[in-house]
């Protein structure tokens, strides 16, 4: 597929040219802290995610604090779990289905400090509740490959050096993990008038979609990582009815990922200078930050409960390294040698490139009902449940923002204001819907559910969504729980390998089935 975004592209562009050392921030960056199915206890999997109006569970304190308000007992809760994916790649008319990945997840692990009614306060219950969480799981691998007569990798490189003006010395040194790497292999070169004079660059690498003229391009991501979060929650009830919590949360990111990208000449000419190269690339990113979630939960009616919650954005604190390495092999251009390799820590007086920044992550609103079925205190007694939650999250509201550490680079706020605005012209809010329901035939319960997680991305042309189906089992007796749930995501999204602004750009449609096997086992005390 190929797609002509010129606003978006440029501005990435010349916030690379601002602080060129670097590599620009994409809104893709931006979504990772915001597209994803965030994970829970197996009983809220098993519902579909629907928490907000429901209680009773440790995972309200990073859904809906207010359902802590429902303890009035005391409990510590574990729950490890299971992740498995595959993935499918399509792109310029070719299909590859990628290898397989699983990882160990978990969901809320911690401890629920719940008391009833005392004689000298007006509230029925309240509850303090210390968990940490798995939110989301960056572990995943994504291939793809096709043929291209369209455009090359390298073409990106041209453009940083041309939107800067770049001279050769300037080519060589400022652009560590980006078209220095691609001009120290020759895969890119400058090039002269007819009077001899400097006139720009241009790529190894021929296209010509007139003359069918192509290479063969191949895209390998593996990733791993995942978003953590520590929470302090407290919520409370009043007169059985209407519950109110709040929770202190602590963000912490870790994300990993290696890239191999390869272009392979297609036209079978072994002396037209290029052979193939290759691109890799290696990042880190971890991060901490802080935010605060609030609630209420109302009870109309008895077997009536409406849940409202707002979640702030997280001020994260964040550290990236990245280092690259380019190999091209350009045949006969020079005899004896036409393989060279450069690498950012050759470039870089033997170190990677490192930034301290600065993000704020998109705020959300959650909107609950749930309907309970013979509601009475004695949960044992209660028959079934029926819940929902729709969630709105704005991604276009993600902002990159500077460090002190950024001082030294008079390009800083630049940079940053020219990522920000592609962020904006490039995502949107976003609605998502969860639905589930349990019916309990004590001690056992049986659920069901489901969720949708609309698109962030304001270009129709680029479909994504993620659809999840969930069911589970649990069992409650003598102060022990235990709760089993699988859950299965079908993740639809787009990927492109590099983003061009004068050409139309080219992305893979990928596809992703995650499953989850999530076990929680809990102890009253």
């Amino acid at each position: 597929m190929k797609r002509k975004s010129t606003r978006s592209c440029l501005l990435l562009i010349g916030a690379i040219a601002a602080m060129p050392c670097l590599k620009a921030q994409t809104p893709d960056d931006a979504l990772r802290a915001g597209w994803f199915v965030p994970g829970g206890s197996a009983r809220n999997m098993a519902v579909g995610g629907a928490m907000g109006s429901l209680g009773g569970d440790i995972t309200a304190t990073h859904v809906n604090p207010a359902g802590l308000g429902f303890y009035k007992t005391r409990e510590i809760v574990l729950s490890p779990g299971f992740i498995f994916n595959s993935n499918k790649g399509d792109f310029r008319d070719s299909s590859m289905k990628g290898p397989s990945k699983s990882a160990f997840a978990y969901g809320p692990i911690g401890i629920v400090l719940g008391s009833g009614k005392t004689r000298r306060s007006n509230w029925s219950s309240s509850a303090f509740a210390l968990s940490v969480s798995q939110l989301a799981s960056y572990n995943n691998r994504v291939s793809y490959s096709g043929y291209n007569n369209m455009t090359s990798f390298s073409e990106q490189y041209l453009e940083e050096l041309k939107y800067d003006n770049a001279d050769t010395i300037a080519a060589y040194n400022n652009y560590v993990n980006g078209a220095s790497l691609a001009y120290a292999t020759y895969l890119i070169n400058h090039k002269f008038d007819g009077n001899g004079n400097f006139d720009g660059y241009q790529s190894a690498v021929y296209v010509n979609p007139i003359t069918n003229v192509g290479v063969f391009q191949d895209y390998t991501a593996n990733t791993w990582g995942g978003m953590h979060e520590v929470s302090l929650g407290l919520g409370g009830g009043i007169e059985d009815r209407l519950y109110f919590g709040g929770s202190l949360n602590v963000p912490i990111q870790k994300y990993h990922r290696e890239i191999t990208y390869r272009e392979t000449d297609a036209t079978g000419n072994n002396n037209n200078d290029f052979g193939y190269f290759e691109y890799q690339e290696r990042f880190n990113s971890s991060g901490v930050g802080l935010n605060a979630k609030l609630g209420f939960i109302y009870k109309p009616k008895e077997f009536i409960r409406i849940g409202m919650a707002f979640h702030t954005p997280s001020v994260m604190s964040i550290k990236d390294e990245l280092s690259a390495s380019i190999t091209t092999n350009t045949e006969n251009l020079f005899p004896g040698n036409p393989v060279a390799t450069a690498t950012t820590e050759g470039l870089n007086n033997g170190r990677k490139v490192t930034r301290n920044y600065g993000q704020v992550t998109p705020y959300r609103v959650i909107a609950s009902g749930s309907y309970v079925f013979r509601e009475v205190e004695n949960t044992q007694r209660q028959r079934a449940f029926v819940t929902a939650d729709i969630e709105f999250i704005n991604h276009r509201g993600s902002r990159f923002f500077a460090s002190e550490d950024d001082a030294e680079y008079s390009g800083a706020k630049e940079y940053y204001r020219m990522a920000n605005d592609a962020i904006k012209d490039y995502l949107k809010g976003a609605f998502n819907f969860r639905l589930g329901g349990e019916l309990k035939f004590d001690p056992w319960m049986f659920r069901l559910g489901g969720a949708y997680y609309g698109s962030p991305y304001k270009d129709k042309e680029l479909k994504a969504h993620r659809i999840m189906a969930s069911g589970g089992i649990g069992y409650r007796n003598h102060g022990i729980f235990i709760d089993l749930t699988y859950a299965h995501t079908f993740n639809k999204d787009v990927n492109f390998p590099y983003r061009l602004n004068d050409k139309p750009n080219t992305f893979a449609k990928v596809n992703n089935n995650r499953g989850n096997l999530i076990l929680t086992v809990g102890f009253k005390i």
